[in-house]
């Protein structure tokens, strides 16, 4: 009962013999050159998982990239757009409180005030918020500081003025607030 176990591995192990150069079978498939083969099934085994893995980080970065590019795309518009809505606002504020009254200008001022909304409701739907600036403390990576102004009434650092509003774009700075900062009196 035993030899014929021992006789169908035989026929299996001719089976899978064939095609072996002579020199390895008769060195048995013992010895250095099996353990130098193992050696390099192994590494070649190692340097496929790496393959994977870097395959995997290929991947993934590439992503990552994919969604930034979506996600701020409209960047280069967006902030040509920002001085189109500061125009905006700045024919807002030089219309006189006594000329917003006026029946003639109404409807001006009522068209320019709805066009500055629009602006905004779009911006937000794009992701790009305004950068509050005035009574914080100057955050450089927020606010670019063009004068500083004494004042004894602001703690020295703080934003007193806005000069030009500053945006985001999600998370990132589409444009930096230029402002007025407090310094002790002289």
């Amino acid at each position: 009962m035993t030899e014929e176990k021992t006789q169908p591995n035989n026929e299996a192990v001719a089976e899978e013999l064939k095609g072996v150069p002579e020199e390895l079978l008769e060195q048995n498939g013992t010895g250095e050159e099996l353990a130098r083969l193992r050696e390099e099934l192994a590494a070649a085994k190692q340097d496929v998982l790496y393959a994977r893995a870097e395959t995997q980080n290929v991947r993934r970065r590439l992503e990552k990239d994919i969604a930034d590019t979506r996600a701020y795309a409209a960047t280069g518009f967006a902030r040509d757009i920002l001085s189109v809505s500061d125009n905006l606002s700045r024919a807002l504020s030089a219309i006189p409180a006594d000329l917003r009254e006026d029946e003639k200008l109404k409807n001006l001022v009522a068209g320019i005030e709805a066009t500055g909304r629009e602006i905004d409701k779009v911006f937000a739907a794009h992701g790009i918020s305004r950068i509050a600036a005035v009574g914080l403390p100057l955050d450089p990576n927020q606010h670019q500081a063009m004068i500083e102004i004494p004042s004894a009434d602001a703690e020295p650092g703080t934003v007193v003025q806005e000069l030009q509003a500053g945006y985001m774009i999600k998370d990132r700075l589409l444009r930096p607030a230029m402002v007025a900062v407090a310094k002790k009196p002289d």
